[in-house]
């Protein structure tokens, strides 16, 4: 009996902390992008096709800037 006066709040302890890792995992971009490293293993790095392919995903992924229009003459 003792031993859960120690064993109940180190057990509370624990699980308030890999909460914590949990969230902040999240919230430091931990989970973005879970499809890319598996992919990228089946690629080749030098290959040209995959160079474009990676950077228009890059282009797609990237917020858009709202343009100023140009005033017509």
């Amino acid at each position: 009996m003792p031993a859960l006066y120690i064993l109940i709040p180190v057990a509370i302890v624990l699980v308030g902390f890999a909460i914590w890792l949990f969230f902040w995992a999240v919230d430091s971009g931990q989970y973005d992008d879970l499809d890319g490293p598996a992919h990228s293993i089946l690629f080749d790095d030098e290959d040209p096709r995959h160079k474009a392919a990676v950077n228009q995903a890059q282009q797609r992924d990237e917020p858009k800037q709202p343009t100023k229009e140009q005033p017509r003459a």
